[in-house]
């Protein structure tokens, strides 16, 4: 009955989803607007033309796409041939699947939880398997897939204090969403026992650790990156990447890097807004203010004061040529982003307080001295100052974050030994 309340209230509320999505969303980026179809659950056939059912992996965006790549890639060396499909829910995401992939995996977006939309898709796409990464949780996908004896797998599972109180109001939804999942693998013994106290049978709950920590640069990333520091620094200046910023966080960022300068005239910020559609927007704060700047995507780098990041898929490797980062929607209440991409080439971090989307990273790498926390824009002018000042201090948080990142790896191999159980045999 809970889950029939859920689709009837989707379906009241579907011409408020369309037009957020094609008009408000399409108007802004027009990715949203390609590929409508599949929102519907209409697949191209081409997904399906391979005679292997496919193992479907759901990454909601771009940093649930980037934690999955070194999962995906390390099953693709172990099964050469198996068919697989990544579904995500924005064109951002979509394009990051196909720069990490190009075309040795299908790519497409996952259907709007309608009933109608899900039972088609996964009659079309007939799945061995559902692989979801972290808190991707949709009733009507997990019950439909259940229904028709397809295993749901809930991989780099997490769940916080405030997610869980969450679920609890809807509980009888809940214990079917709970009920579905066939296996779940999680980052830590807390995220497993809120999941068991929503309803998972404990004999389900497994856990792995975060596979976001299981990242080893490529000499192919590495050479990247030196590169880039060629470019925009040579050793001569101290260079800082803002990144994954928001609105109000970028004039944050922007003011700390004008006191910055005022103790280290030559430094750099790298600033790269979360999403495309801030590119021309932080632009033109750029423009009203006195720094000076240029584009990435344009190639005209001249010893600017500010280097807009306005192109996909390069944020890793720009923290790998900084000094060290700052990780953004932590000085806003977002919750942060991710940052093992540069803790793993030994850059240091710097965050803001509100760091509760990953509260299963941040404290370990607090603690083994990784990462460093301020509470204002004016802590992070200050911060900055100090380890522009100091170079050792500098180069000991970027090594203690590659420690980190070291200190907490192998969740990878755990969840692929989870994976493999519920792959069918080859014909």
């Amino acid at each position: 009955m809970a889950r029939i309340f859920y689709s009837f209230a989707l379906i009241i509320i579907s011409p408020l989803i369309v037009f957020y999505l094609y008009i408000l969303r399409g108007k802004k980026n027009q990715g949203y607007r390609a590929h409508f179809k599949e929102r519907f659950g209409f697949v191209s056939k081409s997904l399906f033309t391979v005679k292997t059912k496919p193992l479907v992996f759901h990454c909601a965006s771009v940093g649930e796409v980037l934690a999955a790549t070194p999962l995906i890639k390390a099953l693709q060396k172990a099964h050469p041939n198996l068919n697989i499909l990544i579904t995500c829910n924005t064109p951002t995401g979509r394009e990051q699947i196909l720069s990490q992939f190009k075309n040795t995996v299908a790519c497409s977006y996952l259907p709007i939880d309608f009933p109608f939309a899900t039972a088609r898709f996964l009659k079309r796409i007939k799945p061995q398997a559902l692989c979801i990464l972290e808190t991707e949780l949709w009733p009507n996908l997990m019950a439909i897939s259940h229904k028709k004896n397809i295993p749901v797998l809930v991989i780099n599972a997490r769940l916080s204090e405030k997610s869980q109180q969450g679920y609890q109001k809807v509980a009888k939804l809940t214990h079917i969403i709970m009920r579905s999942i066939t296996v779940l693998a999680s980052h830590n013994k807390t995220d497993a026992k809120r999941f068991i106290e929503l309803g998972l049978e404990t004999s389900k709950s497994h856990v792995t650790g975060s596979i976001k920590f299981d990242i080893t640069p490529s000499e192919e990333q590495l050479a990247k990156v030196l590169n880039l520091k060629q470019l925009y620094s040579n050793n001569e200046r101290f260079v800082w990447v803002a990144g994954s910023t928001h609105p109000v966080e970028h004039e944050l960022v922007l003011s700390a890097h004008q006191e910055l300068l005022k103790k280290q005239p030559n430094a750099l910020l790298i600033i790269a807004p979360r999403h495309p559609e801030q590119f021309d927007k932080v632009a033109e704060l750029l423009t009203q203010s006195p720094l000076s700047f240029s584009r990435r995507s344009q190639n005209n780098y001249n010893n600017e004061q500010v280097l807009l990041a306005d192109t996909l898929g390069e944020l890793q490797y720009l923290y790998g040529a900084a000094n060290v980062s700052f990780i953004g929607g932590s000085l806003i209440r977002r919750g942060g982003h991710n940052p093992l991409e540069s803790a793993a080439f030994s850059v240091g971090v710097i965050t803001g307080p509100h760091t509760y989307n990953f509260d299963h990273v941040y404290p370990e790498l607090t603690k083994l001295k990784g990462a460093v926390v301020v509470d204002s824009n004016d802590e992070l002018a200050k911060q900055l100052i100090t380890f522009s000042q100091n170079t050792k201090a500098c180069q000991t948080l970027g090594i203690k974050a590659a420690q980190c990142v070291t200190k907490n790896q192998g969740a990878i191999q755990k969840t692929l030994t989870i994976i493999n159980q519920y792959l069918e045999p080859k014909p």
